[in-house]
């Protein structure tokens, strides 16, 4: 499939701006050549980016594998919202690991394919932050050292949400959460903490690394539908806004999702065997606090006396992202 960038800024709700396309190019949330994959009766809240993330991916995939697919899924949001015992909402093969061994669940799962000769059938492992950058590090990165044949797909709504919006390692510098409160001398999370794992996963040299986001559905389904026409290891890392957790409006899931990528804070980019490959350039760059006005987890920077320091600190870090990932407007 070749991604064609659409030559126009979309504005108001989908629905708008599908109309200025041709029907071929439109993202659709139903059609006949949809899996529902991941099909209604969840339990995800109001606006979850998670829920949007996960089913455009695995419907993508299961394109892409022409519906073999079978997937292991860690413990967080995402397992706990889409299987309430003894119910599921998933329409695959899929098996529910403890929080911190999809990735070697995913692997034992590939072997055994291996092993029966079944070469057609694809194994996706998925996990939240939490499960992928703390809890499932060790084994995602035997997974990677490996090159197991195995996509991991991370979704990232940067706290453990369904535990209580506590801290994770990929929780934003600032950010208020249940273990990083707004208090003290320096409220919220601390700088200099956290790990990148796009990054990690390209000093393992694996064959594919990308980051997406549900601001941007095409690239989204373009980049797990490439996954999938590779073997070996390979990790995708989707940017998930979550309302519960960042105090952000349900309705407001896409803006906040687009604002962080046209603001640098979440760049979009692909990498091949340690080597950046391509990266999606910001159309309209946006400062960041028009991203963090949005979340009342960052309330406390604009308070009376707005911390502007802090503000100051985290446009750096977008503008680092800008010029790191060339993200310049072209």
């Amino acid at each position: 499939m070749t991604l064609q960038t659409i030559k126009f800024y979309q504005t108001g709700t989908f629905t708008v701006g599908n109309r200025l396309l041709d029907e071929s190019q439109r993202t659709v949330q139903a059609n006949m050549r949809r899996t529902n994959s991941l099909n209604s009766g969840h339990r995800a809240c109001q606006g979850c980016g998670e829920a949007l993330g996960a089913r455009y991916a695995i419907d993508a995939a299961m394109r892409a594998s022409n519906n073999q697919v079978i997937a292991a899924n860690a413990t967080g949001c995402l397992e706990v919202f889409s299987t309430p015992y003894p119910e599921t909402s998933w329409q695959i093969p899929w098996m529910h690991s403890v929080f911190g061994n999809a990735a070697s669940v995913a692997t034992g799962i590939a072997a055994a394919l291996k092993v029966k000769q079944k070469k057609g059938i694809r194994v996706i492992a998925q996990g939240g932050d939490g499960g992928t950058t703390d809890i499932g590090f060790a084994c995602l990165s035997g997974m990677f050292e490996r090159n197991d044949d195995v996509l991991y797909i991370c979704y990232d709504n940067e706290a453990y949400m369904n535990t209580g919006v506590q801290r994770s390692s990929a929780t934003p510098a600032g950010a208020r959460t249940a273990t990083t409160p707004a208090a003290g001398p320096h409220p919220g999370n601390p700088f200099g903490t956290g790990k990148n794992l796009p990054l990690i996963a390209m000093a393992h040299h694996i064959p594919y690394v990308a980051t997406a986001s549900v601001a941007n559905l095409h690239d989204l389904e373009a980049k797990v539908e490439k996954a999938m026409g590779i073997h070996g290891a390979r990790y995708i890392h989707i940017h998930v806004p979550c309302p519960l957790g960042w105090g952000s409006h349900p309705s407001d899931t896409v803006k906040i999702a687009r604002l962080a990528v046209e603001s640098g804070l979440f760049p979009l980019f692909e990498a091949e065997h340690g080597e950046i490959t391509s990266s999606s350039a910001i159309r309209r760059k946006a400062p960041v606090e028009a991203y963090l006005k949005l979340q009342r987890r960052f309330a406390h920077l604009f308070g009376e006396r707005p911390d502007l320091e802090t503000i100051a600190q985290i446009q750096e870090i977008a503008d680092r992202n800008i010029a790191r990932f060339s993200l310049e407007g072209r």
